[in-house]
């Protein structure tokens, strides 16, 4: 049953999205700024400074979020957030987003936890959609060059 739910995700994804259609040639940034829905993760991944580390050989599981993760947060977050001064902010919340590995959507169960980059853990949970924390994968199994992108509708934040 849950391996049903992913494959119909999966599928549905690559039907609604033509953009990710590369097939793995691209590494997960470009991947992402090509899709066309990541501008704001690609320029907090600049401000970042961690470009470079996700074009980098990997493999590696992104949660991306959208554009519009981004614009649910506060007013203002994402400016502050993209501030010199909130480099190690900045950086703990996208690398909260980021799993050492290539987890394809196959791989996961209900109530698994997956430990980040960042060093906190993130809880999936296959039931009734898949989410991570409390964030809906709306879009799975993207693959790239150097990993896996899974598209969420929300922003993580790592625990304080």
């Amino acid at each position: 049953m849950i391996r049903r739910t992913f494959v119909a995700l999966a599928t549905a994804t690559a039907l609604a999205s033509p953009a990710f259609a590369a097939g793995g040639s691209m590494d997960i940034v470009d991947t992402a700024v090509d899709n066309g829905s990541f501008t704001t993760l690609a320029a907090a991944l600049e401000a970042a400074g961690l470009v470079e580390t996700l074009k980098g050989d990997g493999p590696f599981t992104v949660f991306a979020p959208t554009d519009d993760a981004f614009a649910a947060l506060p007013e203002g977050t994402v400016e502050d957030l993209l501030k010199p001064e909130n480099k190690d902010q900045l950086t703990a919340i996208l690398t909260y987003h980021v799993v050492p590995g290539a987890v394809m959507s196959g791989d996961l169960s209900n109530g698994m936890m997956a430990t980040t980059v960042q060093g906190g853990d993130v809880t999936i949970n296959t039931e009734g959609g898949v989410t991570v924390n409390e964030a809906n994968v709306t879009a799975a199994d993207i693959e790239a060059s150097n990993g896996v992108i899974h598209v969420i509708d929300a922003v993580l934040m790592p625990p304080m």
